[in-house]
């Protein structure tokens, strides 16, 4: 059986808005009817209804929901303002988990992504959304790095300037719009690239559009490529059929934090960008030559690779917590480390030369395997082939629990 959607006494009523204008009748109603306005002093002062009590929304979030929630239950007729779709990385979330879905009436204005689009003249379906408002800014900015077309979402503690300063240092190339106070008689749209997107000073609550100008690299379902295919220092590198498990056993994500600890050559590293583009992939490297050895390899390959040279554990303090980590160097102190950081259902993988590192690492990951590489070698004088046979590898990993 159907039902009909209404506005009762204990609903609350969530007012999108631009430049002091709403959009559609049910909104306008809401305004009209409402005995409690709640919203910011620049909302609040675009709305006629003189004989609505007014809070301004101002400190922490929590007991001012409460206090709505309270008006609400004894039926009070609240309307909330907000800007633009307050369902879109807004104000429903919070005040959902608070009352319930089914308490509140939404009545969403534009997204202010859609609406610097629009002002672009761009479609914008598939133009990824990345908030720099209230996370890490080096997770956001990594996030960019892995897309296109992207609409960033700033906040006054990390405004545009910021994100293009960290992403100038990544090497990369973009087109970029910056749109600010959207839908209000001050309006702006400035185009720039990224060294005039860091230079500038720009509200931080705007969208920042950017459209890379240099091509991401396109994912490949090859990996375990020879030897050959890396610049290697005498032999330090983990072998293709090593590298071959190791790939398959980190079951690498789409996107996230990949750390491969004691990079060497990177090989892991570089064929887990490749794989991977979306992934955020770091090598860590103690080693200021084989960390040289990392970017080049990454470069010939064509992918993305950010290189730390320093020694783990010290090291990974200052880096992003990981989704995987492969760890080809290093004690059982550096396996330790990494699972302290590693994101719920995330996955390491180790390799061992010593059996009584690899029965450690069995006891934190639950999985133990040795593999065992021999290749064919022509026997001198017969033309017959022989077997010679690489020092055995032991590979644990797992999710830990």
């Amino acid at each position: 059986m159907a039902t009909r959607l209404s506005l009762v006494h204990n609903d609350v009523a969530v007012v999108g808005m631009h430049g002091g204008e709403v959009f559609g009748a049910a909104a306008r109603l809401a305004l009209a009817e409402a005995d409690l306005l709640v919203g910011s002093g620049r909302h609040l002062a675009y709305v006629e209804n003189t004989t609505a009590e007014r809070w301004e929304l101002h400190g922490a979030l929590k007991p001012f929901l409460d206090r709505i929630a309270t008006a609400a239950d004894v039926g009070r007729q609240v309307c909330m303002l907000a800007s633009g779709d307050p369902g879109f990385f807004g104000i429903v979330r919070a005040l959902s988990a608070r009352m319930g879905a089914d308490r509140l009436a939404v009545h969403p204005a534009p997204t202010s992504v859609a609406m610097a689009l629009a002002r672009l003249g761009m479609s914008w379906d598939d133009v990824v959304v990345v908030s720099a408002h209230g996370r890490p800014i080096e997770d956001a900015v990594a996030e960019i790095q892995r897309c296109g077309r992207v609409a960033v979402l700033t906040a006054p503690a990390t405004p545009p300037e910021t994100v293009g300063a960290l992403l100038l240092a990544s090497g990369a190339g973009y087109d970029v719009a910056v749109c600010s106070h959207l839908g209000s008689e001050d309006e702006q749209i400035t185009r720039t690239d990224l060294t005039g997107l860091a230079a500038g000073s720009y509200d931080g609550m705007s969208v920042t559009v950017l459209t890379r100008s240099t091509p991401n690299a396109q994912p490949t379902l090859r990996w375990g490529r020879p030897i050959s295919a890396f610049d290697h220092r005498a032999g330090m590198i983990t072998k293709p059929e090593v590298r071959i498990v190791a790939l398959a056993r980190l079951d690498l994500p789409s996107t996230g934090v990949l750390w491969d600890i004691g990079a060497g050559s990177g090989s892991i590293a570089v064929e887990a960008a490749a794989l991977a583009p979306g992934l955020h992939v770091i090598a860590i490297e103690q080693n200021e030559d084989d960390a040289m050895r990392v970017k080049a390899n990454a470069e010939s390959l064509g992918v993305t690779c950010d290189v730390v040279v320093g020694s783990a554990p010290e090291v990974l303090a200052s880096l992003p917590d990981p989704d995987r980590v492969f760890v080809g160097g290093g004690g059982i102190d550096v396996l330790d480390a990494a699972l302290l950081r590693l994101r719920p259902s995330g996955v390491v993988v180790a390799t061992y030369a010593a059996m009584d590192r690899a029965a450690l690492a069995h006891q934190r990951l639950g999985h133990l395997t040795q593999i065992a590489i021999s290749n064919a070698a022509a026997l001198p004088g017969s033309g017959g082939l022989r077997l010679v046979a690489d020092n055995p590898v032991f590979l644990s990993w797992g999710t830990p629990t």
